[in-house]
């Protein structure tokens, strides 16, 4: 299993992640938080098709600090589920894994 992952989230469009993104670095959950622009979500919630303006959420971090930043993101996303999505990262230059390591230890 790999150490290091990217993990998927997102967030409302009309709500600035701002804070959200600063938290998640602050408290070495992740190393960089990327917001992406304002896209268009399809979704089924409730039984009923939903559309809703979003911003895609791209966390990197490491598999030890993932169970935290679950427990972190429960509480600060305002969605009732938020979006928790785990990709491995298989490869990557070993100056940049050093640097996100080293930006996720308690």
């Amino acid at each position: 299993m790999t150490e290091f992952a990217v993990v998927l989230t997102t967030f409302p469009a009309d709500r600035d992640p701002a804070e959200f993104a600063r938290t998640l670095v602050e408290e070495q959950l992740a190393a960089c938080v990327n917001v992406l622009p304002p896209m268009v979500s399809t979704y089924c919630w409730k039984d009923a098709i939903e559309t809703a303006d979003e911003r895609q959420i791209i966390i990197k971090t490491t598999r030890a600090r993932l169970e935290e930043l679950r427990e972190r993101i429960d509480v600060l996303h305002p969605y009732d589920v938020p979006e928790f999505v785990v990709l491995a990262i298989t490869e990557g230059s070993p100056a940049y894994l050093a640097w996100l390591a080293e930006n996720t230890r308690k």
